[in-house]
């Protein structure tokens, strides 16, 4: 079956940095595209940044853009968050997140989910 598992979040200063860990199985990997998503407290679960699994395009939240930058492994079956420049405002769970297709924004336009992983940015 299909398992998507976050790692790498934790508690950082306002300034710095984080990288997130996305570790998939059971995927063809080819005719997906994996997203990152995140999910703040009474807050509706938003697109943070999407990849091609080859890896050719990639697209990003104006909020987060030149500040995150998503990567992939083909070889490991990982997908990568790299956050620089942390805002308290970044605080959320982060869910890594996977869709058929290119495109995509929308979390009903996802079909598989990992669990979540808290990141939390201090001021």
């Amino acid at each position: 079956q299909v398992q998507l598992v976050e790692s790498g979040g934790g508690l950082v200063q306002a300034g710095g940095s984080l990288r997130l860990s996305c570790a998939a199985s059971g995927l063809t990997f080819s005719s997906y595209t994996m997203g990152w998503f995140r999910q703040a407290p009474g807050k509706e679960r938003e697109f943070v940044a999407r990849i091609r699994w080859s890896g050719a395009n990639t697209y990003y939240a104006d909020s987060v853009k030149g500040r995150f930058t998503i990567s992939r492994d083909s070889a490991m079956n990982m997908v990568y968050l790299q956050m620089n420049s942390l805002k308290p405002e970044d605080t959320a769970v982060y869910y890594c997140a996977a869709a058929t297709g290119w495109g995509f924004n929308s979390p009903d336009d996802y079909v598989y989910w990992g669990q979540g992983t808290q990141v939390t940015v201090s001021s």
